[in-house]
């Protein structure tokens, strides 16, 4: 059964090998990393452990039995109670109520752990598997994304309270 875990050091070799296997299949809905990303992948590594040690994000490798990693769940920009939520899931995890699942208990570690009480994601119009994840995990749209919020695809926000 796949775990939801926080990020750390030693995931760095699952999830570089998770984002090259799965680069051309994210590419297809979201904007590329780019070379640079994969090039210099230790040190941005390094630099989200850092940001997510200062408090601002917290970042989630939901991972395999095996080790690998299946998919990434970020609660990021934390300011005054509310987060944006990004997530990607690998394509052999596709399809099989992973994400929606992983959102919903991420909704829950949320509230429960990091004192959140609203979550907001965007997501492309092209883009029809992340707006059923959000809408199956009690995401309600909320107005336009524009090119900007998307790398330059238009789109949603949605917005999920979890306050009970």
């Amino acid at each position: 059964m796949p775990e939801l875990k926080r990020l750390h050091a030693d995931h760095a070799p699952a999830v570089l090998a998770f984002e090259l296997a799965n680069r051309a299949y994210f590419a297809a809905s979201v904007p590329d990393r780019g070379d640079d990303y994969f090039d210099r992948f230790a040190d941005r590594h390094d630099a989200l452990l850092a940001e997510q040690e200062a408090g601002a994000c917290t970042f989630y490798v939901l991972v395999d039995e095996d080790g690998s990693v299946l998919g990434r769940f970020n609660l990021y920009d934390a300011e005054d109670g509310t987060a944006q939520l990004g997530y990607r899931v690998a394509e052999q995890a596709a399809g099989r109520g992973l994400a929606t699942a992983t959102v919903a208990e991420l909704c829950r570690i949320a509230a429960a752990g990091h004192g959140l009480h609203t979550l907001r994601a965007a997501t492309s119009h092209d883009n029809a598997a992340s707006r059923q994840v959000l809408t199956k995990a009690g995401f309600v749209p909320t107005g336009p994304a524009g090119p900007a919020d998307l790398g330059g695809k238009s789109g949603t926000w949605y917005r999920r309270d979890l306050r009970p």
